[in-house]
């Protein structure tokens, strides 16, 4: 599991239009999102993908190689008589009310959003507010893929406890960018493989390290939230926080138990259950999933 102590690797960064070297770039309507450090890169390796300070990668690497520690945190509540506001949808908090995800095994069509300004999240299409979309998420853009439409309403996943988290956004008045990502993420934790593949085609697949029988990785729908640089690379020069979070670890090394891909210096840890719910990867799958941009689908069954 990640710490979110690094740095975006500006991947989000690349804008839909823009991708890494090599890295085909997601079609965007219109204008496409900056990293962090104002580049444009594809999120997460999508639309747009930024490349995260070394801070919020140590936050989201502890998870992975460091003890846990600690109890979940709520999202808390105002003190006195005020009403709590709802809190913001990022991977470190609770959205309580929020929809489950109705298809955890369905495909898209690539499209992937960021809000150019912050939105309200609702329960169902001019439903109850039940958090709010940031335009950024550790120090990159915040892209989240649309898995279901309504009229001028997104429904999309959402980088928040529960796992499967979803909630509806107004694409109303210009509030949200929109891009498709051709990339889908694939992870077999039965077979220990991740399949990368692009409009559907497959580009590669490589033999992974998964988590350990007391700290499973768990399925279903999620997405690339970020890509972050860890600082001195070690273990892995990139980390790719997912919007999904570990079932038995409310916290770990300090971070919010997120789950992340992310490289590793033993190779011989690849094909095995060992880790604290993160997928680790070879270098070259890493490179891979580098190009892909934040918000893109990533599958993971049993």
């Amino acid at each position: 599991m990640s710490k979110h102590g690094a740095r975006p690797a500006r991947r989000h960064a690349r804008r839909p239009g823009r991708h890494a070297a090599g890295r085909p770039r997601p079609r965007q309507q219109p204008q496409r999102p900056a990293d962090a450090a104002g580049r444009h890169r594809a999120p997460g390796r999508q639309p747009g993908r930024a490349v995260v300070p070394a801070a919020a990668a140590v936050l989201l690497l502890s998870a992975c190689g460091a003890p846990a520690t600690g109890n979940a945190s709520g999202t808390g509540t105002a003190s006195g008589t005020a009403k709590p506001r709802p809190p913001e949808a990022t991977t470190f908090t609770t959205v309580r009310g929020a929809p489950a995800d109705p298809t955890p095994d369905g495909v898209t069509d690539g499209l992937v959003v960021h809000p150019t300004r912050p939105l309200p999240v609702l329960d169902r299409p001019g439903g109850r507010v039940i958090a709010t979309l940031p335009v950024n998420q550790i120090g990159g853009p915040t892209w989240v893929p649309v898995v279901e439409g309504s009229g001028t309403w997104r429904r999309v996943l959402l980088p928040s406890r529960p796992n499967r988290a979803t909630g509806w956004i107004s694409a109303a008045g210009g509030a949200l960018t929109s891009a498709h990502t051709p990339y889908t993420v694939q992870v077999s934790l039965a077979k220990r493989r991740l399949t990368l593949l692009r409009s559907g085609r497959a580009m590669g697949g490589w033999p992974v390290a998964i988590g350990g029988p007391r700290t499973p990785t768990p399925t279903g729908r999620t997405f690339v939230l970020a890509t972050l640089a860890p600082a001195g690379g070690t273990p892995s020069p990139l980390v790719l926080p997912l919007g999904a979070h570990s079932a038995t670890l409310d916290t770990f090394g300090g971070g919010p138990g997120t789950v992340a891909l992310h490289g590793w210096p033993d190779a011989a840890v690849f094909g095995k259950a060992v880790t604290h719910g993160c997928v680790r990867v070879p270098q070259d799958a890493l490179r891979r999933l580098a190009r892909v941009p934040l918000g893109t689908l990533v599958f993971i069954t049993g």
